[in-house]
């Protein structure tokens, strides 16, 4: 079981900056897998509120790259309509190669149209957004490839779509959302990994979720083993690493490798600590 922490809240009390540099620093040395942080312009978190402070994502992660050396760097996730998608697919490329390799490429079709509204960001129907996102993710794939021959979508069209330098090595990419028709058959279709949510059913809902993208990478000739099955959840407030641990082991009876773990408020040291607990438990 891979284990992760997704940056939510940025609204340390004191000394913000090194707070948020301790806490990669601190997960890295954890040996997490990965640092996830949102890609909002407005606090999104449940936990919070829409005024509280909110760092935008890839200037972020950049900043975490140079204070690390070997944890993955991504968002949870980007929304395909923030951004052009070359800028998009050049933010994440960039990351990659000034990290030596570390980005991971997290994108969906977005949900917040508050957000949208509030800050002047398109959000066009969902139907368009689908299709804005598969465009998106077949251009990455041709930039990553170094084809920069002329692109044309129904939604995109970039007359030499040049992706130098390419990364060191191809981000991962994850999609999320677990929409059982179009997202997850494009997870079959263009993705390394999935994300579900820890829904309090027993496993119910994860497992009809996996047993569907199953289906579409049967459809697409896929097998689906190349998936990576992440699920997002929260760390309990005074939640001990064993009672963690065994909640891992049943995700792990569901069909997920990789938890991606979220805490109410900002992350502190002692969370982080914990995780790094929870690793050794599951690795005996």
């Amino acid at each position: 079981m891979r284990l992760s922490i997704g940056v939510t809240d940025f609204s340390w009390p004191d000394k913000p900056t090194e707070e948020l540099a301790g806490v990669a620093v601190a997960a890295e040395d954890a040996g997490l897998d990965t640092l996830w942080v949102p890609d909002h312009l407005l606090q999104a978190d449940p936990n919070s509120t829409p005024d509280s402070a909110m760092l935008e994502a890839y200037t972020t992660l950049g900043f975490l790259a140079a204070r690390t050396s070997r944890i993955g760097l991504g968002t949870m996730v980007s929304a395909v309509t923030f951004r052009p998608p070359a800028l998009l697919i050049k933010a994440v490329t960039t990351l990659d190669v000034l990290s030596g390799g570390r980005a991971r490429f997290g994108i969906g079709t977005g949900h917040h149209d508050g957000e949208a509204r509030a800050m002047g960001l398109p959000f066009p129907p969902v139907g368009e957004r689908f299709e804005r996102m598969e465009e998106t993710l077949r251009l990455a794939r041709r930039m990553w490839d170094g084809d920069s021959s002329a692109f044309e979508g129904r939604h995109y069209r970039l007359d030499r779509p040049i992706g130098n330098p390419r990364p060191v090595r191809r981000p991962r990419v994850l999609i999320g959302g677990a929409g059982e028709r179009k997202t997850l058959r494009l997870v079959a279709e263009y993705a390394d990994a999935c994300n579900v949510f820890d829904i309090p059913d027993g496993g119910k809902t994860v497992r009809h979720k996996l047993a569907v993208l199953a289906r579409h990478c049967e459809a697409a000739g896929r097998p689906y083993g190349e998936i990576e099955k992440t699920i997002s959840t929260r760390l309990a407030p005074g939640e001990s690493a064993e009672s963690f641990a065994r909640r891992c082991a049943e995700f792990a009876e569901w069909g997920i490798g990789h938890a991606v773990v979220i805490t109410a408020g900002p992350w502190r040291a002692a969370d982080v600590a914990t995780l790094g607990r929870v690793g050794g438990l599951l690795a005996e």
